[in-house]
């Protein structure tokens, strides 16, 4: 984390010097983008050129011809080799080295590139040398101007004392000047020696060194590098160097420093095989002068196809202390970790069987967490699953499971699960109906029990009929359906009291929970039922296109006898329905969109919980939100943000969460985005609550993106599509052109 500087304050004269380039930049005299040509076609490789295309042909107003077949040239000149055009005004032809010394008004022309110069030298083997010239690559688009320019045959150019930029013709706003300039168009990368970067002809940055593209091909060199400043860190400097290893391997290696911490260097290995890929990423500071010790954060995450059936796949992550991510991370979601998960992964899957082996164990971030609340080690646990004639006739499944539970503190020990489950299905047009009996056991052998009970079980029979109808009719253009759906489920009570709780939890009630016939997710518990989940969908679909225009559903669970087995700390139900769960969904209506989402509890005739999404969004680079979220007794808060271009060029972006149960803002953000032709800036400022003791920052994100360079400071987007439902920088970019 430490090599990625994130929405920073920054240096207040970098800040003045940008925003008065940005005042220059936006005045009413600026032109408009021209449109841009459409990228030639690359000329051959070497080596692979005709005879006509090496064939040359001279055109020339007059020319003096020696016996050995030197020629003096008078103009106009036009050389013509392959798609390779020079033209001058006058010149000559040395035979000996097969080349041409031109001058006035010299322009040269391949697929690639066009040079244009007072004096040149050209080789049939299309080389030359070109003094005082002007170049443009029409690919990329780029363009300058060099005191000489070398080209070598294979395409490379040499460039010395050099003006460099990617805007179109006719526009300087960005400028690279250095000393020397190296383009290998084969690789579609340049090195700059001796580089400063104007912006609006204020100097941004130098640089020794710098490698940018000229094309869309990987190349190892230093990237453009990150500059901030926070409160938490101070000044804060980064310089990744990106290393093309090979065509599937890549890495960055990114040191950097921090005033208030000191040095700090990152890395991120990447890679991408015929089976695998994965990716490897650490930041570390040492000694780090805030803390008085080495601080870390290491994560590794892979995904590999042993063979058609078997896949391994994990995600390990390691924080070297409780305090990181409040150091290190950024807004309410990178602030409060509580957790890391490590997981590893092995699954088999066939045309019947799926077994996962799994070993998981994670690292406690909030150690205020008492150790007897913290997740338990799974170590491992291995699942098997089979499964038999999923259509119309009889049906079999089978689940068993055995897993060993570690923990520092309380009961450990092993658990073993078996659920067999028959069933007989039969579906027609427009109805289904699928009766089933299995039966569900869970036996234990346990250390450091209470009641000295170490080998605790409990079995109990489960039956299930599932059954529903989709009804449909044709309103117009129209088609509306009704489809209602009604699952029993009877589960005898057992006294589970005894048993342990390693893994199990009781989930919100929603549509999904709702034709569940156990109540918890987890192997510890049984629950017992003797009841009837009744719901109903109707949709709206659009007959010509499919889409969906409207979806409704209402359902609720009917208690013939409220269930008896409770988690602790979980209320008795002690009533005989459950509460009323909808949801609403509607994208009717030209650009609004609607979600609605609801648990209503009648017995005590109020909320559990809500949710309101409501979304305009009339184009790619507009959009507009307000949301509401509400459960009883933890949180109400309202949300509402924004993306929409103000003026020609100019973006805003906004986003406020409040919680009205507390009565302060969680967080918001504000900026705006100025987007021309070859750069874009973009200033954020944003204040949130930044760590689980509601401790606060303010911090303040200026990005300057150099169309065809790079980027000053952390990308936003990412950040601007979390933070802004709807929001796509491509979208965007695309609603402005």
């Amino acid at each position: 984390m430490p090599h990625r500087p994130s929405l920073l304050r920054w240096p207040e004269t970098l800040l003045l010097s940008i925003v008065a380039a940005l005042a220059a930049g936006v005045a009413p005299a600026d032109t408009p983008c021209p449109a841009l040509p459409p990228a030639p076609i690359p000329a051959a490789p070497a080596g692979a050129a005709s005879a006509d295309s090496r064939r040359i042909e001279v055109s020339t107003a007059g020319a003096d011809v020696d016996l050995e077949g030197a020629a003096r040239l008078t103009g106009p000149i036009r050389v013509r080799q392959g798609a390779r055009t020079l033209n001058a005004q006058d010149g000559s032809y040395d035979p000996v080295h097969e080349s041409f010394d031109v001058r006035g008004n010299v322009e040269y022309r391949d697929p690639l590139m066009t040079l244009v110069g007072e004096w040149a030298t050209w080789n049939s083997d299309g080389g030359g040398e070109f003094n005082h010239a002007s170049f443009e690559l029409p690919s990329r688009p780029a363009r300058g101007r060099a005191d000489s320019i070398r080209l070598d045959p294979d395409g490379e150019l040499h460039l010395t004392r050099v003006e460099y930029t990617a805007c179109p013709a006719g526009r300087r706003d960005w400028l690279l000047h250095a000393q020397r300039i190296d383009i290998d168009q084969a690789a579609q990368q340049g090195i700059g020696r001796n580089v400063r970067i104007d912006f609006k002809g204020v100097p941004l940055v130098y640089l020794p060194i710098v490698s940018f593209p000229v094309g869309d091909a990987r190349k190892s060199g230093f990237l453009f590098p990150a500059i901030g400043q926070s409160n938490r860190n101070g000044f804060e400097f980064a310089a990744p160097y990106y290393w093309n290893i090979a065509p599937n391997y890549d890495a960055t290696v990114t040191p950097g420093y921090m005033s208030k911490r000191g040095a700090t260097l990152g890395a991120e290995f990447r890679y991408l095989t015929e089976a695998s890929h994965g990716q490897f990423s650490s930041d570390w500071v040492p000694s780090d002068a805030g803390a008085g010790r080495d601080r870390s954060f290491l994560r590794f995450a892979e995904t590999t196809d042993l063979n058609a059936r078997l896949r391994f796949d994990t995600n390990l992550a390691h924080a070297s202390d409780s305090n990181y991510f409040q150091d290190f991370g950024l807004g309410p979601e990178g602030t409060s970790v509580t957790y890391l998960q490590r997981i590893a992964r092995l699954t088999y899957l066939d045309e019947h069987w799926r077994a996962i082996g799994i070993v998981e164990q994670f690292q406690t971030i909030d150690r205020t967490i008492a150790p007897a609340d913290r997740p338990y080690t799974r170590a491992p646990e291995i699942i098997l699953d089979g499964r038999w004639n999923q259509g119309n006739g009889p049906g079999f499944e089978l689940r068993a499971s055995a897993a060993e539970f570690l923990r520092s503190t309380g009961v450990e020990g092993l658990r073993y699960g078996l659920a067999p489950t028959a069933s007989f299905a039969w579906r027609g047009p427009g109805a289904f109906v699928v009766p089933a009996v299995g039966l569900q056991t869970v036996r234990y052998a346990l250390r450091n029990t209470a009641d000295g009970n170490t080998s605790p079980a409990v079995s109990a029979p489960i039956a299930t009929l599932d059954a529903g109808l989709n009804f449909e009719r044709s309103a117009g253009r129209r088609v509306q359906t009704l489809e209602p759906r009604l699952l029993y489920t009877y589960v005898p009570y057992r006294d589970q009291s005894s048993l342990p709780l390693f893994d199990t939890g009781l989930p919100d009630l929603n549509l999904v929970q709702l034709f569940r016939s156990q109540r918890y997710v987890g192997g510890d518990r049984i629950s017992d039922a003797n009841q009837l989940a009744m719901g109903a969908t109707t949709r709206l679909v659009d007959a010509d296109s499919g889409r969906q225009l409207l979806s409704a559903t209402l359902g609720q669970i009917y208690y013939f006898k409220p269930p008896r087995v409770l988690l602790p700390n979980e209320p008795d139900l002690g009533a005989n329905s459950s509460d009323i769960v909808g949801q609403l969904a509607v994208s009717a209506y030209r650009h609004w969109n609607v979600q609605l989402g609801e648990e209503w509890n009648p017995h005590q005739q109020q909320s559990a919980r809500s949710q309101l999404r409501l979304q305009y969004q009339p184009a790619g680079n507009k959009v507009a939100n307000i949301g509401y979220r509400y459960r009883r007794g933890l949180l109400e808060q309202v949300e509402g943000s924004f993306a929409w271009p103000v003026a020609n060029a100019w973006n805003v972006y906004a986003r406020e969460v409040y919680s009205l149960r507390d009565k302060t803002s969680i967080e918001s953000f504000g900026g705006f985005e100025y987007q021309a032709c070859c750069w874009r800036v973009r200033v954020v400022a944003r204040h949130y609550v930044s760590s689980r003791t509601g401790t606060r920052d303010t911090t303040i994100s200026l990005q300057l993106e150099l169309n065809g360079l790079s980027s000053v400071g952390e990308k936003a987007d990412a950040f601007l599509a979390r933070s802004i439902r709807g929001y796509s920088a491509t979208q965007a970019l695309a609603g402005s052109e």
